[in-house]
């Protein structure tokens, strides 16, 4: 039995012996395969964003007093790790971290990036020592919840750039629901998360701020 890989991944093969079967196994390595070029206009055109987006996650930030978290939020981007490959990915209506998972079958933006931000949920898994039968072998850590604050102006940010215009106030609370990533937080902080971004779609920014200074900037 094989297991699904995604394309153009340098791999290897182990065998299984007790059951005689093989998997594949990933390097790391990317292909040889050429990526898409550094350009110009790409180049302009990523820098403007994640500018922007980091604009309003400050701004988000500093209404409800979280300076240094503001000022801090997403520098590893401007890092040339994440840098050059937002600028090769770019599209302009998502993250071109999802482009070089689809080119390559990872992203080495993201792999660079969660581990030094502690507003992104990944960063706040671990192994599981005391695995009991049927548990996962990884473990999500209730994030604190000033992070999660900085998760929700991330959000929120993420849906008015690459929405533009069309951004509501209910946009970041669907973006979760069509997604998985409640599966991988700890259910503290998956409900607490879903709790802002509810109250944000049926209450808006200013109420919703207003509520996360007083109960969460801490």
């Amino acid at each position: 039995m094989k297991h699904n890989e995604p394309h153009n991944m340098c791999e290897h093969m182990i065998l299984m012996p007790a059951e005689g079967q093989t998997v594949r196994m990933y390097t790391g390595r990317p292909s040889a395969r050429k990526r898409p070029p550094v350009t110009r206009e790409n180049f302009l055109n990523h820098l403007s964003t994640i500018t922007k987006h980091k604009l309003l996650v400050l701004e988000g930030c500093w209404k409800v007093g979280l300076y240094r978290q503001g000022l801090l939020h997403d520098l590893s981007k401007f890092s040339p790790t994440e840098f050059i490959v937002g600028v090769r990915y770019f599209q302009g209506n998502r993250s071109p971290n999802n482009a070089e998972r689809e080119d390559i079958g990872y992203s080495t933006s993201w792999l660079h990036h969660k581990g030094r931000n502690r507003h992104h949920f990944e960063y706040w898994v671990d192994y599981n020592l005391r695995l009991k039968e049927g548990e996962s072998p990884v473990i999500p850590v209730k994030m604190p919840g000033r992070y999660v604050v900085e998760m929700l102006m991330d959000r929120i940010a993420a849906s008015k750039v690459y929405l533009g215009d069309a951004y509501t106030d209910d946009a970041p609370l669907r973006y979760f629901g069509a997604g998985s990533a409640s599966l991988f937080m700890h259910p503290e902080t998956a409900a607490l998360l879903k709790h802002l971004l509810r109250m944000l779609a049926e209450k808006g920014e200013d109420y919703t701020f207003a509520y996360v200074r007083r109960k969460l900037s801490k």
